[in-house]
């Protein structure tokens, strides 16, 4: 469901929040907004936000340019894999299961982890046009699969093959160069209508 702009009040977001009863997981290019809009809408929710490259960071005890480095882009996503599964099924036994993760933009793009997200969580791909992820991406210089060439090209094939695995989450918001807050509320709504 692709969902447009509604703007809500405090009760509608505490009424929202008490229906949650399972994970809300961002998934979506680099770039598009993940953990910005992740950890203000864990705020409004009054829930946790966890954004799982840093999980995986703490986990590994290395960052992701080094473990790209060291290991190779198979040996990141398989701790990707792992990381994504313990934060889902901890919530999800937890007597408050509500939590916001933001995941790495390939994560959804593995099987095993997507199957996992769309059975046990509200999955939201937030989504935005190619010039605003060029835009936010050059902001940060941790970003290892724009290190090799052109990164306007490089975003453009990744968001062209990717786009297929981000198609299958029920809930699908734009998110633009505005303020974050308006992309909050699409979520917040999207999520709404899903419940």
């Amino acid at each position: 469901m692709d969902v447009q702009q509604t703007r809500f009040s405090a009760q509608e977001i505490a009424a929202l929040g008490r229906r949650i009863d399972r994970p809300i997981v961002l998934v979506g290019m680099m770039g598009v907004g993940k953990s910005s809009v992740g950890k203000r809408l864990a705020t409004l929710l009054d829930c946790p936000f966890v954004d799982a490259d840093d999980e995986i960071e703490r986990s590994a005890q290395m960052t992701i340019p080094e473990m790209f480095e060291a290991y190779g882009e198979d040996y990141f996503r398989d701790g990707e894999r792992r990381v994504i599964a313990r934060l889902v099924t901890e919530r999800e036994a937890s007597p408050r299961p509500r939590i916001v993760i933001a995941t790495g933009g390939g994560a959804f793009c593995n099987a095993e982890t997507r199957a996992l997200i769309l059975d046990k969580a509200i999955t939201v791909w937030l989504d935005s046009e190619l010039d605003t992820l060029v835009e936010r991406t050059a902001r940060k210089e941790n970003r290892p699969l724009l290190q090799g060439g052109n990164p306007r090209e490089i975003l453009a094939r990744l968001r062209a093959e990717r786009e297929q695995h981000y198609r299958q989450a029920p809930i699908h918001v734009t998110s633009g160069p505005g303020p974050h807050m308006q992309t909050i509320n699409k979520v917040l709504q999207g999520i709404s209508q899903w419940l």
